[in-house]
């Protein structure tokens, strides 16, 4: 981060105190991006804007990482104030009862590079989050270290904050100037229990002269975090005033104040004034409640509920965004019941929030309760979750009660309505069970919780499967049947078994070692796609990882084997060089198991041993080996053309549309080649037993 520092000229009022601006610059790493298929292919980038910044200014540079034409990709950018963007490129279904909003989105057309700025003015302090990603997946399944279009993703933040911006003091009147270019900024702090705050601009003069007809100011409260904007106000006549209703407790707030007019500088006198009156911090405090429910989430419950009976509700509920005329309001002089809340840090992403006087809490229809959450950067990576138990055990009635819950941020704002006379359920007990989980439900059957991290910030994504989609794996648009899962499941298990008939040519031609190797491949290879199945249609018999290695491993050593034994050399040398390769194919597997040199790697020395060994025999024997233009057309050409389409098919032909054919093909023709390869060998008729023998010769007398 690099840092200068830059003083403002002295202002032409004797009242105004200098402001010192400081300009800072942060930059990320570059890194590549990823088509998006789920919210892991999402490169996610964490800046912090400190306070009282006046401007940010992002750069987003787009570079690409080759050198052959890929044609134009458009890239996505996300951006988004206190928790990552929550994206939906594909416009799949949230799951039910989920309150979301979305970010702004900018779009950037990449050939070779590209680069993009985003300016906003007074942003809000804090963690903003920046997303980049390529268009949607096709479902080409990329083989790791061929070439392909890649493109780099870098971000930079430029800032200018003020350093030492005055404090304007509650009912304090205080005398500033603003210029067009010199915008007079101010910052006032707003106590805990304040309800409404004001802030009046009076006496606007230019050139010590009274402004008749206009002021020609423009009075902002509060910082930008886009889906919020400041308050603004354009001054007419000789001030103005704005009211910011239900401001951020225990914070500072800023005031900028510009002129609207070119070359107009205008002098004035400005002062701000709260309300609320602090009664009882652990228990109620006085506020108006109209204020509380502006500009806010609401959640309306409406249950029927009976004697002796515990109504549950948590995911049949109307999400909406309310204006303040659309909820029932209370006395303006109703006290708002404030339960202090504990919070209880169970795992990563996994925090449980409990009312400090008991998990149940006394919700009335004469003045609302009113809890407060903390929710701190480290959990912003995670989901917040909300169910209301209304418990009347101990309440006799039977009418239709209506509650109403307004989200504020960090705020449950809890009140209950009732359609008729509420009778003896005047206070309802309910049980608010908050609390932070990494995913939305857990993912469901069809989706797995992933933990991500991007660089030292951890935050959660659904990853689905089986065709299903959407934030939660709610989505089932593209959802396969269980016949289609049970049809993959099968193709891919199944056609191990074409391995069986090169088992059976390797052992009558007494290759032992070889055929061990192909059953442990064929064994392996069948459980590892049983294992490996997205859907519900799936058995393992051990741990995936080491199914995963095991099948890796053992189709490498087949090939492996296989071509060497071809190469027609003295058995001593030859298991040697199957035991020294073999290791060397289990260390390399351990480094990187999807490694493209894992298999080119193995099959390229097989083959230069088996091309030095037939040339060496041809020019011993004067003629071409092998000899028989039999064996070439009836089982090296067909073997070296079923490995042939076999690989193209595996390398160039396979999606996640395919997969489970394309592959049963690829385990066919493998299978098949080795038995073509294997059928021309001439038949070992077993061990012959050599020892030392010698004649005794007897004289006959």
């Amino acid at each position: 981060t690099l840092k200068s520092t830059e003083a403002r000229p002295p202002s032409a009022s004797s009242s105004n105190s200098e402001v010192t601006f400081v300009s800072e610059l942060s930059s990320k790493p570059a890194q590549k991006l990823s088509k998006y298929g789920w919210y892991g292919n999402v490169r996610l980038q964490r800046f912090h804007v400190p306070e009282e910044t006046a401007i940010a200014r992002w750069l987003f540079s787009i570079t690409k990482g080759h050198s052959f034409h890929c044609g134009q990709h458009n890239v996505t950018i996300h951006i988004r104030w206190g928790a990552p963007p929550v994206i939906n490129p594909t416009g799949s279904v949230f799951p039910n009862a989920t309150l979301w909003s979305p970010s702004l989105s900018l779009t950037l057309p990449v050939t070779s590079h590209s680069s993009t700025t985003f300016n906003l003015s007074d942003p809000n302090p804090g963690d903003w989050y920046i997303a980049a990603h390529l268009p949607e997946d096709d479902g080409r399944i990329e083989q790791k270290g061929f070439p392909s279009c890649s493109y780099f993703f870098q971000p930079q933040l430029a800032i200018r904050r003020a350093v030492d911006t005055p404090i304007l003091e509650q009912g304090t009147s205080v005398h500033q100037t603003a210029a067009p270019d010199r915008p007079a900024r101010l910052k006032l702090y707003i106590p805990e229990f304040a309800s409404s705050l004001s802030v009046s601009v009076t006496d606007c003069s230019s050139g010590g002269k009274a402004v008749g007809g206009n002021c020609w100011l423009v009075l902002r409260l509060g910082s930008a975090s886009l889906q919020h904007k400041p308050v603004t106000v354009n001054c007419s006549g000789t001030g103005c005033s704005a009211t910011l209703s239900n401001p951020p407790w225990d914070t500072w707030l800023r005031v900028v104040v510009e002129s609207s007019q070119d070359n107009h500088t205008v002098t004035f006198s400005i002062f701000s004034n709260y309300t609320g009156e602090h009664r009882n911090r652990s228990l109620k405090y006085k506020v108006y409640t109209s204020y509380l429910c502006s500009n806010s989430s609401h959640v309306s419950f409406s249950n029927y509920i009976s004697a002796d009976n515990s109504s549950v509700v948590n995911g049949t509920v109307a999400l909406s965004n309310k204006s303040e005329s659309a909820v029932p309001l209370l006395s303006a002089s109703a006290c708002v019941w404030s339960v202090p809340v504990l919070y209880e840090e169970v795992d990563v992403l996994s925090l449980r929030f409990t009312p400090v006087n008991g998990p149940s809490v006394s919700v009335t229809n004469t003045h609302p309760t009113l809890l407060t959450y903390p929710l701190y950067t480290q959990a912003s990576g995670g989901t917040l979750n909300l169910q209301l138990t209304f418990n009347t055990v101990s309440t006799t009635m039977y009418s239709n009660l209506e509650f109403d819950i307004c989200l504020v941020y960090w705020f449950l704002y809890d009140c209950h309505f009732c359609s008729s006379d509420c009778g003896n359920a005047s206070v309802v007990p309910v049980v608010p069970d908050v609390f932070i989980s990494a995913c939305v439900e857990d993912c469901g059957t069809y989706g797995e919780c992933r933990l991500l991290r991007s660089y030292s910030y951890l935050y959660a994504s659904c990853v689905c499967k089986a065709g299903w989609s959407g934030w939660g794996c709610t989505d089932d648009r593209t959802a396969q049947s269980y016949s289609r899962q049970m049809t993959a499941t099968l193709l891919l298990t199944l056609s191990n078994l074409f391995f069986l008939p090169a088992v059976v040519v390797a052992i009558r031609r007494c290759y032992i070692t070889e055929a061990s190797v192909y059953l442990f491949t064929m064994f392996f290879s069948t459980f590892y796609h049983a294992c490996d199945q997205p859907g519900i249609a799936v058995l393992c018999i051990m741990d995936y990882d080491t199914l995963q290695y095991c099948d890796f491993l053992g189709s490498v050593c087949s090939i492996w084997v296989t071509i060497l034994c071809m190469t027609r050399i003295k058995d001593t040398f030859k298991y040697t060089v199957f035991m020294l390769g073999a290791l060397l194919i289990a260390m390399s597997m351990q480094l990187d198991r999807k490694g493209l040199w894992n298999l080119l790697g193995p099959v390229l020395c097989a083959l230069l041993f088996m091309v030095t060994a037939w040339v060496y025999r041809g020019v011993q024997r004067r003629h071409c080996y092998p000899p028989s233009c039999r064996r070439w057309v009836f089982y090296l050409l067909p073997g070296a053309m079923c490995a042939l389409i076999g690989v193209c098919l595996y390398i160039f032909a396979e999606t996640e549309e395919n997969y489970y054919y394309i592959h049963s093909l690829w385990h066919i023709l493998v299978a098949s080649c080795v038995v073509f390869l294997w059928s021309w060998r001439p038949r070992v008729c077993g061990y012959t037993l050599c020892q030392n023998g010698k004649d005794e010769l007897y004289t006959v007398t």
